[in-house]
């Protein structure tokens, strides 16, 4: 077993590089299924679910080639069987995006139900509604979702709820259709735009990705390409609470600030300072932490995916904040976790309630889920004495190089083996 083990409280100082986002990436690689040549993607981040979904695509017969460590060849032309099988598919939630690839390229798709974080019921209802729309029937055999028609023709597809996934995988089974599709009530978040323009990059033609109606006039072909996939936002917005949390000054790089305007509006408004520039913002903070409530949405709203982190940081806040989580129905599992540290959380529902404490104190605790973890990383940073963090699988899921770029910031942060419950230096 590995635990992050950390000694809280020292000041994070210097610069941190964002790598690239993995919830681009993780439908991006599907999406060069769909190709008739040669993808080339860029500024990949080195994480375990990039990791998990190249190794489908290898295993479904692609040829798939590690340029560098941020950089993968993928010759989907190998691809002879629209099949995605349990055993790997289980492991991550954004696998479902292989069903629209499929279902573009083949006409039919047969994958796992996927796995991924356990926060609340995460229904494909609207991706299968979007499917049929264009003519695709589906049915589940077996643990395995099948999707199956004679002739992909474009549609109307009003989404229910915001939904990423279903607008991800409704945009992958419709660039090929004949026709127009028309997504109404799609989701807005950067790393859909970034699939829209690695879509058209190939020769599909997207438009209106960023609003709410996105248009797609279906094409015969796509063609390879060469893409470089934008900075991570959550990342980012992570790094930007850790320095908060520690009463840092860190520089983060490799960002578009507008991406990040939600977390940095929230971090001004609990006294910290945040400077904007080209490709980077300063976080900095040196008086007491302001009290404020936080309520997740859809974007431009606030991320449900920076819930947990900036819960860690107002349980240090002074005086009584309020989280809301308006997206998913269980994602304060690790408000026990942060209790374990002298957190002081009253859960009711999808309302958190937080009253602030003066200092956090290390204990054993666990990464609940990803962001969780992330959470459980930054209390630890700004806590008093030693935390060990268990299940770090989570965290490595979405954080590259998590224990390098924190060390170099300053933090007191490494890696142990355990055996038999007895703790071994890394």
């Amino acid at each position: 077993m590995r635990q992050l083990v950390i000694n809280g409280g020292k000041r994070l100082e210097g610069t941190v590089h964002i790598s690239g986002a993995k919830n681009a990436a993780v439908a991006i690689i599907p999406a060069v299924i769909l190709s008739d040549g040669v993808c080339r993607i860029e500024n990949i981040p080195n994480i375990m679910d990039v990791n998990y979904i190249a190794n489908i695509m290898h295993e479904m017969g692609a040829r798939v080639n590690r340029i560098n460590k941020s950089t993968l060849e993928i010759d989907p032309s190998y691809i002879r069987r629209p099949v995605a099988d349990y055993d790997i598919v289980r492991r991550m939630r954004a696998s479902c995006y292989l069903l629209g690839a499929l279902l573009g390229k083949f006409s039919q798709a047969e994958v796992a139900l996927p796995g991924g974080c356990d926060f609340g019921v995460r229904p494909i209802d609207q991706h299968l509604k979007g499917f049929g729309i264009l003519g695709a029937a589906h049915s589940v055999v077996g643990g395995m979702i099948n999707v199956k028609a004679e002739h992909l023709t474009g549609g109307h597809v009003y989404l229910d709820v915001v939904s990423v996934g279903a607008t991800v995988n409704i945009m992958l089974a419709a660039v090929k259709a004949e026709g127009r599709t028309i997504i109404e009530n799609a989701a807005k978040e950067p790393h859909i735009v970034d699939l829209a323009n690695f879509l058209n990059s190939m020769g599909a033609d997207v438009r209106g990705a960023g609003t709410d109606v996105i248009k797609i006039n279906g094409v015969k072909h796509l063609n390879g390409t060469t893409y470089s996939i934008i900075p991570d936002q959550i990342e980012a917005g992570t790094y930007m609470v850790a320095a908060a949390a520690t009463g840092g000054d860190v520089m983060i790089r490799n960002v578009i600030t507008k991406h990040l305007d939600p977390i940095t509006l929230k971090l001004r408004e609990m006294g910290i300072q945040v400077e904007e520039f080209d490709d980077a913002v300063r976080v900095s903070r040196a008086g007491e932490l302001k009290r404020c409530n936080v309520k997740t949405h859809p974007h431009p709203g606030f991320p449900t995916d920076m819930q947990p982190q900036i819960a860690a940081l107002l349980s240090i806040a002074e005086g009584t904040s309020i989280v809301t989580e308006a997206v998913w129905d269980n994602r304060f599992r690790y408000v026990e976790e942060l209790k374990r540290m002298g957190a002081v959380i009253s859960v009711d529902g999808k309302v958190a309630v937080i009253e602030g404490v003066k200092e956090l104190n290390g204990a054993p605790v666990k990464a609940t889920d990803l962001r969780a973890g992330a959470a459980m990383v930054i209390a630890a940073l700004s806590a008093k004495g030693v935390t060990h963090i268990e299940d770090i699988e989570y965290i490595e899921r979405g954080y590259e190089d998590i224990v390098e770029k924190l060390s170099a910031l300053g933090a007191d942060i490494r890696i142990i083996y355990t055996d038999d419950g007895v703790a071994q230096r890394a």
